[in-house]
């Protein structure tokens, strides 16, 4: 096997102490419904919001049963050594490490979402190339996108599905935000937050009553 520094998918400067830039942060978890394709955060606080209440369904135990929704903050349950609502705070500190120009942009994607029959809207990993191009158009302020209540989603122009067997309704339904979807997860996202009590960042409950608002709740 070539060593890592000879693989064309790794930065050749990935250990320098200094730090290589990073432009795009992809966050995600699989949700059968209510998250689209792709949504990006409006702010640095905003990513980090949308980090802190990443959610997962687990599998189900049987075929055509919903899986019991799981929330994973930044998929870093599992692994942080240290109160997760201080892990919150370190994000949000990088705002102030640094000039706002500087922070990456923040995604967030779900390849899992399904229509009514329960079939895959997206037809599979091998085209998400696609999303991720139009990740880096929006870097590099070169494609269009929506505003919508959790965040901006593509424009259908601006997301090439061209070649795919994909109709338009599978294309919005991939991209919908239901408002009345979103209302209904407040009660979930703030019992997540009680959670961590007193510890959790302000920043965050300001994104949460942000998100609330304009749920027109």
């Amino acid at each position: 096997t070539a060593p890592a520094s000879q693989d064309p998918a790794i930065a050749p400067e990935w250990e320098d102490p200094a730090g290589v830039p990073i432009s795009a942060v992809l966050l995600g978890g699989r949700r059968s419904s209510v998250v689209p394709l792709i949504h990006e955060a409006t702010s640095w606080q905003h990513g980090v919001f949308l980090g802190s209440i990443m959610a997962s369904e687990t599998t189900a135990a049987a075929k055509g049963t919903a899986g019991v929704l799981r929330r994973d903050p930044f998929a870093m349950l599992p692994f942080c050594g240290y109160n997760m609502a201080d892990y919150f705070g370190h994000w949000l500190s990088m705002a102030e490490r640094t000039n706002e120009e500087n922070l990456p942009k923040i995604f967030y994607v779900n390849w899992f979402r399904k229509d009514a029959n329960g079939k895959w809207l997206w037809p599979g990993y091998g085209e998400n190339s696609r999303v991720l191009e139009w990740v880096f158009n929006r870097v590099d302020n070169n494609a269009l996108a929506k505003e919508t209540s959790i965040g901006l989603i593509p424009t259908t122009e601006s997301l090439k599905v061209d070649g795919l067997d994909m109709s338009s309704e599978d294309l919005e339904a991939l991209l919908e935000v239901d408002d009345s979807d979103w209302r209904n997860e407040i009660p979930s996202i703030e019992e997540h937050y009680a959670k961590f009590g007193d510890k959790l960042p302000k920043a965050l409950r300001v994104e949460l009553e942000n998100l609330k608002s304009r749920l027109g709740i």
